[in-house]
């Protein structure tokens, strides 16, 4: 029963364990004797690269998404403002861990120049969330924050709805 289904042959069916005389043309288009063109290769070339410096300056260019989005949530203390300052604060310092992974593809003699402007990149990222973590008062900048025993500074005005209190 088997060998009549396979001396059986439909017109769509493929035989891959016959000859190698295909009865398959070749697509349209498709040349076998054509040659690489070495502009292709140089074009190649200058895509990686510009690819590559697209990558190396991303963090660069989340710089004024970042400031925006500090200037727009604000300096109080709550949810969204401290879950922004900790997202804009852990992911450029994973990117900097990852940094041997993301620079496989800069390779050459612009490679070493790519590591340096991501790495740069992303510790201008962390300046920026500490920078408001700063202004948000999170970080201890006084010795007051660190030593029990020594006061606190003393404010010098209260302000309260635009009219100051002295």
């Amino acid at each position: 029963m088997s060998a009549k289904q396979n001396s059986k042959k439909f017109k769509w069916a493929l035989d891959f364990n016959g000859s190698k005389n295909s009865e398959i043309p070749s697509p349209l288009g498709y040349n076998p004797s054509a040659v690489v063109n070495q502009t292709e290769v140089v074009r190649d070339q200058r895509l990686v690269i510009k690819k590559s410096w697209d990558l190396a300056l991303g963090p660069l260019k989340n710089i004024p998404m970042n400031l925006f989005i500090m200037y727009m949530s604000g300096n109080s203390i709550s949810i969204f403002p401290i879950m922004m300052v900790g997202m804009m604060l852990v992911r450029p310092i994973k990117a900097m861990f990852t940094t041997q992974v993301t620079s496989k593809m800069a390779e050459g003699a612009q490679g070493t120049g790519q590591r340096i402007v991501y790495f740069l990149g992303n510790l201008a990222n962390v300046a920026l969330a500490l920078y408001k973590c700063h202004s948000m008062g999170l970080l201890p900048t006084h010795a007051s924050d660190w030593l029990a025993f020594v006061q606190p500074q003393t404010r010098l005005e209260y302000y309260g709805g635009g009219i100051s209190f002295v």
